[in-house]
């Protein structure tokens, strides 16, 4: 069955106009209407993604019979009560990372979307890009043999005018959960639950984290480092190491555009892996996957689960408890 899947989406801001235009790269999918408590920048949304329906409150989104899944695009600090107020009005939803403020939240989200049989879904477009596949790939290939270490690093100086969120308690802003994200699902798909966490930050004036670091051990010997940073720009990389080669992720290895290379043996032997060019920003695969999930009636995605949920956010809870960092939501 081919239906068209109508999408609304919550928030305007920038990931969420990236997402509207690979919107027109998927088949059966339309933009049926967005929000957003800013009169005008709905209004230009609205034109840019030629959505039917715009709505200047997100009550009437959700409330929209022209509808059929909701994508909330809203800072993570914001999730919790946006996902909620989706869910209550019966409607489906394809949610941001990160995808709650903590694992409390989270369980709450899902228990609630399982209670009412609706569709939930952490939206890591990372885990469908075709870098992110390759990678599992030659890890389940035994290409790297066992993984020893994963090392990554993730920073950047945020240019003024600073978005708000950014180090805002209330949002949930500092690098973790903003940026750390990223590294700490990569480290979890590669090497899964460790078994004991070590992580501290530095602080940024509001309280949350300008800098954490983070150290993952596990039962055979395995480490983890990840880096994330608003104090520094860090080459944005992931090397997965095991006793039979090695495979960085270059060049914003979280996004489509990066590059892979394989190092089979001492670091002089470097492969070029190639993969499938993405088309748009990348969000189509994971847009097209929520619509397959729609029409096949489920109400979990078999690759992102609400398991990997809840460890992921769970997770970033120990280290957060380790670190320091609480936010007002805790």
């Amino acid at each position: 069955m081919n239906k068209t899947i109508r999408w609304g989406i919550l928030g305007c801001g920038r990931i969420a106009r990236k997402f509207a235009s690979d919107l027109r790269l998927v088949k059966n999918a339309v933009p049926a209407a967005v929000a957003s408590r800013d009169k005008l920048n709905a209004d230009n949304f609205g034109r840019e993604s030629g959505a039917d329906q715009v709505y200047y409150n997100y009550e009437d989104l959700a409330n929209s019979k022209d509808v059929d899944i909701i994508y909330v695009a809203t800072p993570h600090g914001l999730h919790f009560e946006h996902v909620m107020l989706c869910l209550q009005h019966d409607k489906a939803v394809l949610c941001e990372k990160a995808f709650a403020i903590n694992a409390k939240q989270a369980n709450i989200m899902i228990e609630t979307a399982r209670k009412k049989n609706l569709f939930l879904m952490e939206a890591l477009w990372s885990k469908f890009l075709p870098s992110y596949q390759k990678m599992i790939q030659m890890i389940e290939e035994g290409k790297l043999g066992k993984i020893n270490n994963v090392l990554i690093n993730f920073g950047f100086i945020p240019q003024a005018p600073v978005a708000p969120r950014i180090f805002d308690p209330a949002l949930g802003g500092g690098a973790l959960l903003d940026i750390g994200v990223y590294n700490v699902f990569f480290a979890l798909s590669a090497l899964g639950k460790p078994h004991s966490i070590e992580a501290s930050m530095t602080s940024a004036v509001t309280g949350v984290d300008e800098q954490c670091a983070i150290l993952f051990r596990y039962d055979n010997g395995a480490i983890a480092q990840l880096f994330s940073s608003f104090s520094s720009h860090l080459p944005t990389e992931a090397n997965i190491s095991g006793d039979k080669g090695r495979l960085l992720l270059g060049h914003r290895f979280y996004a489509p555009e990066s590059t892979l290379e394989y190092y089979p043996g001492r670091y002089d032997t470097k492969q070029i892996v190639e993969v499938e060019k993405v088309k748009g920003w990348g969000y189509h695969y994971e847009i097209a996957h929520a619509g397959e999930c729609l029409r096949k009636g489920l109400t979990e995605s078999p690759v992102i689960t609400h398991a990997d949920t809840l460890l992921l956010m769970e997770t970033l809870d120990d280290i957060r408890k380790k670190a320091g960092l609480r936010y007002p939501a805790d």
